[in-house]
């Protein structure tokens, strides 16, 4: 009976404090840090650093797997394949029997995506580090990817700008640019064929950023349904609330 009459003047005396405030903003930073269900407060900074931890654990464990020797090219989620105007020119190279250019130019993009990952990795770290939360607590009520969508939304022509210069790097140190220049001047040679002038760069930066993002947002999938992806207190406390 003590207990309960003391968790009933607990109760009046938050609802005092909170209409004893005039601010919109003061009223909304108590309900952000009023007790949530399962008996402890949350505030929204803990959320936005436990979505920061969802993104980077994405980045630690997804990521990674993308600059593996194949990591682009075995993956069918984020395999780079030929943009329209290159599918022409493979289907000519196959049609008069150069298969195996063919397959070693699809091959040297997925490889430079691969190590210009490698390269880049810290930039994506950075991102994760220097994103702020509008509104953490929708995002986490979200769907399944909100976090990585935001990310992917407030970042991604910056990372642009970061990126592209590992890539163009990457294309000519796995000879992704002379294996191109040779399948482009060949077929360009050919009769009764229009001239192309790819920017792989362009393409492949476009290609394998969207990759980053779906691997993090793999993680975050995960770390969203399975408890045990949860590995540290953070990560439990703040995705217990979408449960």
């Amino acid at each position: 009976m003590i207990s309960l009459k003391k968790n009933n003047m607990k109760k009046i005396f938050l609802l005092f404090l909170i209409f004893s405030f005039s601010s919109c903003a003061e009223l909304q930073q108590i309900a952000d840090n009023l007790p949530q269900e399962g008996g402890y407060s949350i505030s929204n900074q803990e959320i936005a650093g436990g979505l920061k931890q969802a993104l980077q654990k994405g980045i630690d464990t997804r990521v990674t797997e993308l600059t593996e020797e194949g990591g682009f090219f075995r993956n069918e989620l984020v395999r780079i394949t030929l943009p329209p105007e290159l599918q022409k020119v493979d289907k000519t190279l196959r049609d008069i029997g150069l298969d195996a250019l063919a397959d070693e130019g699809l091959l040297v993009l997925n490889r430079a995506a691969e190590e210009a990952v490698k390269e880049a990795t810290p930039i994506f770290v950075n991102a994760v580090q220097e994103i702020t939360f509008a509104d953490a607590r929708n995002i986490l009520l979200g769907n399944d990817r909100a976090a990585t969508d935001y990310l992917s939304g407030k970042t991604t022509t910056q990372l642009y700008s970061k990126f592209n210069p590992v890539v163009t790097n990457s294309l000519e140190k796995v000879g992704a640019t002379q294996v191109w220049n040779n399948i482009i001047n060949r077929y360009n040679q050919l009769p009764l064929t229009g001239k192309v002038n790819p920017d792989l760069a362009d393409y492949v930066t476009q290609e394998a950023l969207e990759g980053v993002f779906t691997m993090i947002a793999v993680e975050e999938v995960e770390i969203r349904n399975q408890v045990s992806a949860r590995t540290t207190n953070l990560l439990r406390r703040v995705f217990a609330l979408q449960d």
